[in-house]
């Protein structure tokens, strides 16, 4: 496992980069505590993620040892978003000038390796932060795995519990696309059964290094639900959540719509498993079930509103298409697609947005992430039944506007 040390080791050649860091911004990357053999046994005997109360709709880690080490990453983390990144970003400009590339001619991902080969600064802070990101993993799952009893009890103690209702399908082929470690998260959304967990403390990690803020209160997926359009009936009484993971839209979709019937579907039965164990805390009734996307299974024109959050990315560009379908088939005529995702469509772009695009692609293992953008989102969902609304609303700055209604 990555400890400190080393991380600190490899960071130094990322800080040699940044001319007048500020003092708080290395007093933030540093920031770490320690506990005793005895505080880590107190936190293992009471390892459950209520132990130590909750962080309005947050629990709080089980040991003030974890929650230390994860601030550390979310330090680490606020550097690099604030410095080692502009950093990076300016030795890329040097390169382009030094090999005389004009900033704004569309640029190869080809043509873009071979230039960031030839910096080593670019690479060691991408390295620095390739080496939070798995230290920030590796002490979830060192944590989960110790204490699993525990941890599994507490699934288990809600599992057939409401309001709302968990189902598994056991004999799902999970399709090799849905087995990658996507953010080199270990075993990825499947192959851990502690997958849930681990994904929705690094998520909140991730949210802290962007310019959206922070999302231990679900801020981002909160603000979503309220922002969504609804069919100009405005009849809401079933609603999809798409590859909903561990369900933060779900609920808050639920929280919006109290009257409404709202289920939350994906392959990762970890995902679910933890999603309804936090949505029976919370006390509110979403129906979580274990389907794919492109295959759902629910009938035809059954909702008035389908959903998701940053799934398509993740997904083959031709699966893309197949989901877009079966939303096509399942969503009522006047109802609503609104799929929450990034800005897509096309592959020839200036140097620095295929940087910043392939570097998410190769660091932060987003095997579908290149694919995804070359697919023109919008217009496939114009040309399979749906009408596309003009001049509609983003509902999260810096994703595509698809307000899409069945024809």
């Amino acid at each position: 496992m990555i400890g400190r040390r080393q991380l600190f080791g490899v960071a130094a050649g990322s800080l040699a980069l940044v001319q007048g860091m500020k003092p708080e911004d290395a007093l933030a990357a540093a920031t770490s505590k320690s506990e005793g053999a005895a505080a880590k046994a107190a936190g293992a005997k009471a390892a459950g993620a209520q132990a130590r109360g909750y962080n309005g709709r947050l629990a709080r880690l089980a040991t003030l040892d974890l929650e230390s080490q994860q601030d550390f990453t979310r330090g680490f983390r606020r550097l690099q978003g604030k410095s080692l990144r502009a950093a990076s970003f300016a030795a890329f400009e040097r390169v382009l000038e030094r090999e005389g590339i004009d900033q704004s001619t569309p640029i190869t991902v080809e043509q873009l390796r071979k230039l960031v080969d030839t910096e080593p600064g670019i690479n060691i802070a991408s390295k620095s932060w390739l080496d939070n990101q798995y230290y920030m993993w590796k002490t979830l799952q060192l944590h989960l795995h110790e204490n699993a009893d525990a941890y599994l009890s507490e699934m288990e103690a809600t599992d057939k519990s409401g309001p709302g209702m968990l189902e598994f399908a056991p004999k799902l082929d999970i399709p090799v696309y849905a087995r990658h470690e996507i953010h080199i998260q270990p075993g990825g959304y499947v192959g851990d059964p502690f997958a849930g967990h681990m994904y929705h403390y690094g998520t909140n990690s991730f949210y802290t290094g962007t310019s959206h803020g922070t999302n231990d209160q679900d801020e981002a997926h909160l603000g979503a639900a309220e922002r969504l359009p609804l069919p100009k009936d405005g009849k809401v009484r079933r609603i999809l959540d798409m590859g909903c993971g561990i369900g933060q839209l779900t609920v808050a979709l639920k929280e919006r719509f109290p009257d409404a019937e709202v289920w939350g579907i994906d392959c990762g039965a970890p995902m679910l498993r933890y999603g309804h164990m936090r949505a029976v805390r919370l006390g509110v009734g979403v129906n979580f079930s274990q389907r794919m996307a492109e295959d759902t299974q629910f009938p035809d024109n059954h909702f008035d509103l389908v959903t998701s959050y940053l799934l398509h990315h993740e997904v083959p560009a031709e699966v893309t298409l197949k989901i877009i379908a079966e939303v096509q088939r399942i969503t009522r005529p006047g109802g609503v697609y609104y799929p929450l995702d990034f800005i897509s469509g096309g592959t020839a772009m200036p140097p620095r947005q295929m940087y910043g695009r392939w570097w998410d692609h190769r660091w932060n293992n987003e095997p579908w992430s290149l694919e995804y953008h070359s697919v023109p989102f919008t217009q496939e969902i114009g040309s399979r039944g749906f009408t596309i609304v003009d001049n509609a609303q983003a509902v999260i700055r810096g994703y595509g506007i698809r307000h899409a209604i069945k024809a």
